[in-house]
């Protein structure tokens, strides 16, 4: 089996950080999105993995993983030139995945739940597909499923009245039937091709779409709050990759965990925590920070007021004045 993640987005709802990089390689608790989803195939045995990108993205994302050498699996990059859709996005991967199941996820999404099932329903089993799914609260913005009788009965893309809330995940697997599906489907009301219509269109012709459903984290992360969101519960989750690195350097400082601190940082007289990650090379000084992210080699001093829920973007300067009294000034 083969592995497919889709990173071709632009991640304009992540702007302005996604103007210089792409947004599977934003960092969560100091780990690139995208690396999340790697190691997730890698468990399960799975060292063949193909990235779509739009081709803008590949000195990033290659220089960021290479062809795989290091992590001993191989990478191969494909081209998605235009937009239209993760339907789309799969197709522009079929002589890559040839006649061989495979298990596509989405790069920007973050999910706890094994996917052994999934993989075992189409490489073990009868299914031509298999969905992870989950309850969510806003289901306008999913792929939503209907079941009866324990068998899905329809697929709707982003649905204005939700028959339900239980939604289409970014991870699924899939036979070579879902090629033929997506040749037979027409772009939507949003201009683009749906892998929930390719699957619905699997349903229609009795193909066997099997499911499991999860209440594991799982998490979009496409915006602000939704980083925020996947930081915290990446770093306070049990997986998580929670750490101080050994260079740092620490001088009267308080640190509220969990917290992820990277290389090369030297914080003085701070307060950090709890839910921050701190990116390689930052510098803070006298600063306040809860539920946040800073990102590479930010310099911050004296800062008279408390950082929260905020984003601070690689190489940032904030500082406030000391003034002669030792009191600060933003």
């Amino acid at each position: 089996m083969k592995g497919l993640i889709l990173c071709a987005g632009k991640g304009s709802r992540l702007y302005p950080f996604t103007h210089s990089r792409p947004k599977t390689l934003v960092p969560v608790a100091n780990t690139p999105l995208l690396q999340f989803s790697i190691v997730k195939l890698m468990e399960l045995g799975i060292d063949e993995i193909g990235i779509v990108i739009h081709p803008s993205q590949e000195m990033s994302i290659r220089g960021q993983f290479g062809e795989g050498e290091a992590l001993g699996i191989s990478i191969s990059y494909i081209h998605q030139n235009e937009a239209k859709g993760i339907a789309h996005a799969v197709k522009q991967a079929q002589a890559y995945i040839s006649d061989e199941p495979f298990l596509l996820l989405l790069g920007d999404n973050l999910i706890s739940a094994s996917l052994s099932t999934l993989k075992d329903d189409v490489e073990l089993g009868e299914a031509q597909a298999s969905l992870l799914l989950a309850e969510v609260k806003v289901a306008q913005d999913y792929g939503i499923v209907e079941i009866q009788d324990e068998r899905i009965v329809s697929i709707e893309e982003k649905p204005v009245n939700p028959k339900t809330n239980l939604a289409v995940l970014g991870a699924y697997a899939f036979t070579k039937d879902i090629f033929v599906a997506i040749d037979e489907i027409q772009p939507s009301k949003r201009g683009e091709y749906e892998i929930t219509d390719a699957i619905q269109r699997l349903n229609d012709q009795r193909k066997v779409v099997s499911y499991h459903i999860t209440d594991q984290l799982n998490i979009d992360v496409g915006t602000i709050d939704r980083w925020l969101e996947a930081n915290r519960k990446l770093l306070s989750s049990d997986v998580s990759m929670n750490r101080i690195h050994g260079s740092v350097k620490l001088e009267n400082c308080a640190i509220v965990e969990p917290v992820s601190i990277e290389k090369d940082c030297v914080l003085k007289d701070c307060r950090i925590g709890p839910y921050v990650s701190v990116g390689e090379g930052s510098v803070l000084e006298n600063c306040h920070i809860e539920n946040s992210i800073i990102l590479s080699r930010v310099h911050s001093k004296h800062l008279p007021f408390q950082l929260k829920n905020v984003i601070i973007g690689d190489h940032s300067i904030i500082a406030g004045v000391q003034t002669g009294n030792g009191a600060d000034k933003p």
